[in-house]
Parts: C-alpha cells; structure tokens; sequence
C-alpha cells in the first residue's frame, strides 16, 4: 500500500499539467517534547513524549477555491531505533468559498477542530493522531461560525473496535461577547468476533459556554475568559446501564503581554471518564485528569517566534490535582512551508 501511495504522488503532479491547474506543495515539520510529572498521581500517568513529525503535501488548486492534495505524515520518536515509527497516510479534498469550508478524506486535525479544549482531546492526540479520517464541513461570518464534522477512528477487524466521532462547535461573536459550544458522540463498538463479549459504548461530551474577549483592546496582545457548564452522557449498551449523567464547572483565562502569556482552566464537578478503568484512552480521547472533582491547570509561556512560518513556544505548567501539585515542561517547534501561490490558506480562529 506505501509503494501505491508514492508512485500516486508524481501521477497528480503530471495530471496537474494536463489539466492546467495550479500546483501546491506545502510542507510541515512539527517538533514536540512534553515531559508530564505525575508521579503517584491516581488518574494520570507520569510520561515523556518527544519526536518529530515530518508531513510534506502535493496537489492541485483550480478556479481559487478546490483543493485535491496527498502526502504523509511521518513520526520519528526521540529515541527510538526506526527511522519512521509512524505512518500516517494524507489525501482530500477542500473546498473553501466564503462563507463555506468543506473537506473530506484524510485530512490534517489541524484544519478542523484543533480549537477544541483539553477536556475533549489531550495534548496527544496531536503527537500521535494528526489526521482526522472523515467529513468537515463549517459555515463562518467574521469571528462567528458553526460546523459539523465526523471522524472515522476504527475500522472493525480481530484486533480493532469499530469507533468513530460525530461532532459539532460553533461560536457567536457580534462584538466582545461571544457564545461557544463544543460537542461530540463517540461510537465504541466491539472487535470483530471477539472471545469475550464486549459491551457497545456511546460517550457524549458537551461544553456550553460564554465569554468575554477584550484581546487588542488593552495592553494586553490576548485579554480573554469564559465560563461555561460541561454534560457528559455515557451508556454501555449491553450491561444495560442507560444513560449516565457527568455534570461540571468550566473556566478558562488567557492573558498574554508581547510574548508571554497566561492560560488558566478550572474545572469543579463530577469525575468524569465514568468506564475509564474498562478501556482507557482507547474510549477517552480527553486529558484524565477530568477524572478528578476539582482540577485547575496553569500553564505559563514564551513564545520565542512566532509568524507565518515558525512557531517556537516554551510552557510550564502548574497541575493542582488530588490535594497535590504536579509538574509539566512541553517544547513545540513548528515550521510550515507553502508554495508561494497557494491561494486556501487556513488561518486561526
């Protein structure tokens, strides 16, 4: 399938010419080290996570608003023996005509719903899942926007579960108040004839909050913060649980001056993660310390540079969890090169 996959990636680029599009190349490199100190902690294990991942894209633009690209994205971890340790296969389609955003494929989470907090998705899950495998789609005016999106994360055999996500966000912001929401379903079925019989999980997680943003209108580069209440529902189907109610408190604050920067979250309800000790991460893609009741992360950081194609930002981060103090060190370097014409050009929220 690898040897399919290269000889495909100079067939587009001689179509390209047929067909007198426009070709696009862009290419990222996504350096990571996160050190989390967790020892003796009941809900999070101590780890070092470190590599590079090397993502390089090939395709075509036509009429300014269609994009076809395939590429790879490769991950080397510090340490390790193997050259690639990781292979992550990219290839979709993008469609992006004002106030319209569509894709569908493999596609980097990155231009999705990388604005979704920790609660929903850890740190991780950008390290070792870049790609989302499914459909986007989103509707946007100014700094408001809605969107719809699936990701498709298991395909059933002996050894995988069938599992996919279902998701929707959005956010209204006519002025400095906003209003956000952020959701998702996700389908955890059983393996294909498994040995023992395994229960039919659904988890739903939902954060609907409001906020207020006075970024640019101070001294402060970022003056932001929100509240908003967090509902979990879980079931597993076959033990006839019905559904569980999680309830919480969530706030988050950021501040930032030039190039350092402040970003708080609180979180005050049930533990949530109700059959975590069952599957673990393979059902619970969010941060674990939203086990705990009472949860409050710090992190403090520089950024040393950041543009529009390097991004090198140091945090340290303060846990306090389980009446204790935990520690946590996390470098990121990212470079991202485009061809100089390449008009769908994807830009923070």
């Amino acid at each position: 399938m690898k040897t399919t996959f290269w000889i495909f990636i100079p067939f587009l680029l001689i179509c390209s010419d047929a067909f007198s599009q426009e070709k696009n190349w862009q290419l990222g490199v996504f350096n990571f080290f996160d050190n989390t100190e967790f020892g003796r902690s009941q809900v999070k294990i101590p780890q070092t996570m470190a590599g590079v991942i090397v993502a390089p894209e090939f395709g075509v633009i036509w009429d300014s608003v269609h994009k076809v690209n395939i590429g790879v994205n490769l991950l080397h971890e510090f340490g390790s023996p193997n050259a690639i340790d990781k292979f992550y296969p990219t290839a979709y389609y993008e469609l992006r005509k004002n106030p319209v955003s569509f894709l569908m494929g493999a596609f980097p989470r990155s231009l999705a719903i990388d604005n979704y907090p920790r609660l929903f998705f850890q740190d991780s899950i950008s390290y070792y899942r870049p790609n989302i495998n499914g459909i986007f789609w989103e509707y946007k005016q100014n700094q408001s926007y809605f969107n719809l999106w699936l990701d498709w994360t298991g395909r059933q055999s002996k050894t995988v579960h069938e599992a996919f996500f279902m998701g929707f966000s959005g956010k209204y912001k006519p002025g400095i108040f906003y209003l956000q929401h952020f959701g998702y379903m996700y389908h955890f079925a059983a393996k294909m004839d498994p040995v023992v019989e395994e229960a039919l999980h659904d988890n739903g997680l939902f954060l609907t909050s409001a906020g207020i943003d006075l970024s640019g209108r101070t001294c402060f580069r970022k003056l932001e913060t929100n509240a908003g209440w967090v509902l979990g529902l879980e079931r597993s189907r076959a033990d006839n649980t019905g559904w569980i109610s999680l309830n919480g408190f969530l706030m988050e604050t950021r501040l930032e001056y030039k190039w350092v920067g402040l970003f708080n979250t609180f979180y005050k309800g049930s533990g949530l993660m109700y059959f975590y000790r069952d599957h673990g991460n393979e059902l619970y893609w969010g941060d674990p310390v939203y086990r705990a009741k009472t949860y409050n992360r710090s992190d403090f950081y520089v950024n040393f540079l950041q543009n529009r194609t390097i991004d090198i930002k140091l945090t340290y981060s303060l846990h306090f969890l389980e009446s204790r103090i935990y520690h946590e060190q996390m470098l990121k370097v990212i470079v991202n090169l485009n061809s100089p014409k390449n008009l769908i050009h994807v830009t923070d929220r």
